[in-house]
């Protein structure tokens, strides 16, 4: 309650003890919308510039033959691709043809891009992005209070999650993931390499999911095209740990199984 709260119940007569039971009470009955509304607007907002797409580009259609490749490509991972303006050149000289163009949006702005290649040969990325940049901010809905956190693009086509686009999550990332105002969950890779963003989830006092996946399933687009998004989703929600010592032991027993 504010001074000129409490002065007012004073003048109205309410005695000490009955103000702070109110105030209590109210502390008590505080929705987490409004303490997630202060946390939005105490972090400060990262701005990115405007980027260009790169020429010659098309909407995937499925309807369209010459598309057919890259429909079925995002299909075999089970992405929908009518869902995302994902873009292809398939007119374009050499490796050009063979790409899925993954624009990167803020708040309706482009502002980057990545290319994934469909060939056998490296790299299968090559990218335009900006420094703290976080993949799928526009994916999320205004009434969702909780955010996954993953890595790779597919990861959060596939779950309507965030990607930090590497094994680490810098600082501006870190006030872009903030600027939401929501419970968050990193769920890293299973693999090594994948326990920076463990130590960096608990860092900023996040909640961490391994899930003990069936053999054979690194990442959360594995698991969605093995056991579906829904089923994905609630091993992420069962094995969310927020409790340092507990997510310690998960990643134990994760460790263990990747040497074994």
């Amino acid at each position: 309650m504010t001074f000129k709260a409490r002065q007012l119940l004073t003048w109205l007569g309410v005695d000490l003890m009955s103000i702070e039971q109110i105030n209590l009470e109210s502390l008590r009955h505080r929705s987490i919308h409004g303490l997630l509304e202060n946390q939005r607007v105490a972090v400060k907002a990262v701005e990115f510039e405007e980027r260009e797409l790169p020429d010659g580009l098309e909407l995937i259609d499925g309807d369209d033959l010459r598309h057919k490749p890259f429909v079925e490509y995002l299909s075999a991972r089970r992405i929908d691709h009518t869902a995302y303006p994902y873009m292809i050149s398939p007119t374009a000289e050499g490796r050009q043809a063979k790409r899925i163009i993954i624009p990167f949006t803020h708040h309706g702005m482009i502002v980057g891009n990545t290319a994934r290649f469909l060939d056998d040969r490296s790299p299968k990325y090559i990218s335009d992005m900006q420094q703290g940049y976080v993949f799928g901010i526009d994916l999320q809905r205004e009434n969702w209070q909780h955010a996954f956190v993953v890595e790779g693009i597919f990861d959060a086509l596939a779950i309507d999650a965030l990607a930090v686009l590497h094994n680490d999550i810098n600082d501006k990332q870190v006030q872009v993931i903030k600027s939401l105002g929501r419970a968050i969950t990193v769920i890293p890779d299973q693999d090594v390499a994948g326990m920076a963003l463990v130590d960096r989830a608990m860092e900023m006092g996040w909640a961490v999911s391994m899930p003990e996946w069936p053999e054979g399933i690194k990442d959360v687009n594995d698991s969605v095209i093995r056991m579906g998004k829904l089923a994905t989703i609630l091993t992420i929600l069962q094995f969310r740990e927020t409790n340092k010592y507990k997510i310690e032991i998960q990643r134990k027993r994760l460790v263990k199984r990747l040497r074994s």
